[in-house]
């Protein structure tokens, strides 16, 4: 390190894992980036995305101004001021002659990764008044939000695996160790599962994958891809009909397990064996190794809920862990309370939890969480009528790449909308289309909380680190950004940005009941600053951001703890275990025990240095193994007359794709892989690496029109597909 160097604290905003980083730090560039062994959640454990923050901060396809569409079609750099402008002449002109819900807004998964992100877009959807909300969540999450707020009435209830002290340990289409942990906030997930094999405990994974999880597990059961809900369906059985149910202390807040016991019978491990491949022994040995084991925790991710019954397999993952009483009890399944959220209540009966409050206007999808499933997005956009969406706001997403059948959307947003904003860094396969692109600056300049993450960790704790490098000149900071985005398609255009962090403020202390003197006594020098001192004043442990100032390495809050029936919102007030709208999707789960299985399905993979489509830009994380590759077992290779590294033609219902051929035993036979995220291929990006090795967009496999129907989540996984040598 240089005698100009200095070093600065900063949470990865990369991943889930919120991992915490040493700066290093050269004038305003940083030159490199190490874990920070005083973290007091990570430690100083880094991964490949993590060491590349300098990488990814500096990537000069990085957009350092506005962009305007021009009278010519090009978009060309503009002041701040004209985007605004733009913004705020044409989108309040559209609500007025067609209405609200002529105005679509997609958010994408980076949001949750900044603090702007998490709290403005509540704020948006205030302002415009709009029912067209699409989500990354129908791509990957929701079928868990919906299962939990079925059973416990709060969407956001999502209890995590209790990693640092369970005994066993049960994934079932999860692979941590590439995935960083997904709806579970755990830095070095790979040394905690190293950890609990150490002390004794058993580690379990269900995977059609031989993953890098996989094979550090004591167990791994190859299970045919889109048999979750049924393999877990008849360990629930195995449970109640062996009589090794035992929700302990949970009982006394459990209703409908008698229901629950009659609404499996049919699901016996004889009768599933054969539609998940697994054999009913090793099915029923699961079962009871989860009920003898002293504590512990059943953890479903995105491989059991991006598929037909991701709703219904996401509800059993906690079905099993009430069962076996390992629900909201150490070493088990708990929820964990973040520093932000709203101090505990009294248990009471609450509001529940509702699907389908609304419909979408062409195929009738319903809502879940106020979202509809963004697969539906592009009929949306085509589909003449009332209600038809004219205008779209996109935030921090690429769904061109993302949502399935990218060529449709691609073709909706080229040709049939009236105008479009993105707030996005990167001219991508998606924002190219905007007539506005407002481009946040890199994370070096922006300050970090993790809002939503923490609510997912696996440790209570809080950190936060203000930006480690000045706001460069001409940039603007994202939070300023979503504000004047909010003042210019609310009808208060001018008005200066701190007005909408005002009106939160005033808003949340109404809503909390404290008194108004209160927005006079926060601290912090910018409009985010300010909400969150708000927001941990009024939190559970009563802290400040001067005390988090203070601690720049965070403050450890301790290991989580049971929190039934605080937690609970459902009308009863109760744990709701057989809840109606489940109840009535059991049908179309008993039919698929009569399914005949594809003689080739397709699943995605999860690459350690990558996320998605957002990060495939930076050179010092592309090659090694993260390469857009078909995966395919040796025996249907040699079936199919495959050829290792060959390029090969993959088909399904939405069309088809051509990738390099990857001949592996890692994958089981019946099954084919390919990464989600990629296919940078498109004309128009500036995205120049992305470019350089495009790989295929796996999504353009799919149609659309296959969904999980309580979620409304795009079915990306156990896809049936043809593969044949490329002509």
């Amino acid at each position: 390190m240089s005698r100009n160097s200095r070093t600065a604290p900063r949470i990865c905003p990369l991943c889930e894992a919120t991992c915490g980083l040493t700066l290093t730090i050269e004038g305003t560039t940083v030159t490199g980036a190490r874990g920070d062994r005083d973290d007091i959640f990570s430690r100083g454990f880094v991964c490949p995305k993590g060491a590349a923050f300098g990488g990814l901060d500096a990537d000069p396809d990085r957009l350092a101004a506005p962009l305007v569409r021009g009278e010519d079609g090009e978009l060309r750099e503009a002041a701040w001021s004209e985007a605004f402008d733009r913004i705020a002449e044409r989108i309040p002109a559209l609500v007025e002659a067609h209405g609200p819900q002529a105005v679509g807004v997609v958010l994408g998964n980076p949001n949750v990764h900044t603090m702007a992100g998490a709290l403005y877009p509540p704020l948006l959807l205030a302002a415009l008044r709009t029912r067209n909300v699409f989500t990354a969540s129908t791509l990957d999450q929701m079928p868990k939000h919906v299962s939990s707020g079925l059973l416990f009435g709060d969407a956001h209830a999502i209890p995590v695996p209790d990693l640092d002290r369970t005994d066993h340990l049960l994934l079932i289409g999860a692979n941590p160790l590439e995935s960083n942990g997904s709806l579970c906030t755990a830095p070095d997930f790979p040394g905690r599962l190293k950890a609990l094999r150490r002390r004794g405990g058993t580690l379990t994974v269900i995977d059609p994958r031989r993953t890098r999880t996989a094979r550090l597990a004591d167990r791994h059961v190859a299970i045919r891809p889109g048999a979750d809900a049924l393999l877990l369906a008849a360990m629930a059985h195995v449970l109640l009909q062996e009589k090794l149910a035992d929700p302990g202390p949970l009982a006394e807040h459990l209703e409908g397990v008698d229901e629950l016991a009659a609404a499996l019978a049919d699901f016996t491990p004889d009768a599933v064996a054969a539609a998940c491949d697994v054999d009913a022994a090793t099915i029923a040995a699961l079962a009871r190794e989860l009920a003898a084991a002293p504590t512990a925790a059943v953890y479903g991710r995105i491989g059991s809920c991006t598929v037909e019954h991701g709703t219904l397999a996401s509800w059993l993952v906690d079905v099993l862990n009430i069962l076996t009483g390992n629900l909201d009890r150490p070493g088990g399944a708990l929820f964990p309370l973040s520093a932000t959220a709203r101090a505990p209540r009294p248990a009471a009966p609450g509001k529940g939890f509702a699907l389908g409050r609304w419909a979408s206007r062409v195929s009738g999808h319903p809502e879940a969480k106020g979202e509809l499933p963004i697969a539906a997005l592009a009929e949306e956009i085509e589909t003449p009528g009332e209600g038809r969406i004219r205008a779209l706001l996109v935030l921090a997403a690429n769904p061109v790449l993302s949502a399935p059948d990218g060529d449709r959307l691609d073709a909706a947003l080229a040709g049939r909308l009236d105008f479009m904003v993105s707030v996005d860094p990167y001219l991508n396969e998606t924002s190219r289309h905007a007539d506005v692109v407002l481009p946040p600056p890199p994370p070096s300049q922006a300050a970090h909380f993790d809002f939503a993450f923490n609510s997912f960790a696996v440790r209570n704790q809080v950190r936060y680190t203000p930006a480690p490098v000045p706001l460069e000149e001409g940039r603007m900071d994202e939070s300023e950004i979503h504000a004047r985005l909010i003042l210019a398609v609310g009808g208060m255009h001018g008005a200066p940005p701190s007005a909408v962090d005002d009106l939160a403020i005033s808003t949340a202390i109404s809503r909390a009941g404290a008194p108004k003197e209160l927005a006079g006594e926060l601290t912090g020098g910018s409009g985010p600053e300010r909400r969150l001192d708000l927001m941990l004043r009024l939190g559970p442990y009563g802290l400040t951001l001067e005390r988090l100032l203070a601690h720049p390495h965070g403050i450890d809050l301790g290991p989580l703890k049971s929190r039934v029936p605080e937690i609970l919102r459902t009308r009863s007030g109760r744990v709701e275990l057989l809840p109606a709208p489940i109840a009535a999707d059991l049908p179309r789960l008993r039919r698929a025990l009569g399914d005949r299985p594809a003689p080739l399905v397709l699943v995605g993979r999860r690459h350690l240095r990558s996320n998605n489509s957002w990060m495939h830009n930076v050179g010092s994380l592309s090659g090694g193994s993260n390469v857009c590759t078909l995966q395919i077992h040796p025996d249907d290779a040699a079936r199919l007359g495959l050829v290792d590294g060959a390029t090969v033609r993959i088909e399904s219902a939405g069309g088809g794709i051509e990738a390099p051929a990857e001949i592996t035993d890692t994958v089981r036979s019946g099954v084919v892989s390919l990464p989600h995220g990629w296919g940078h291929s498109r004309p128009g990006t500036r995205m120049s690496v992305a470019a350089a090795r495009p790989g295929a967009n796996v999504n353009q496999l799919l149609d659309g029109t296959l969904l999980d129907p309580l979620s409304g989540t795009a079915v990306l996984n156990a896809i049936p597909v043809t593969v044949t040598p490329s002509l």
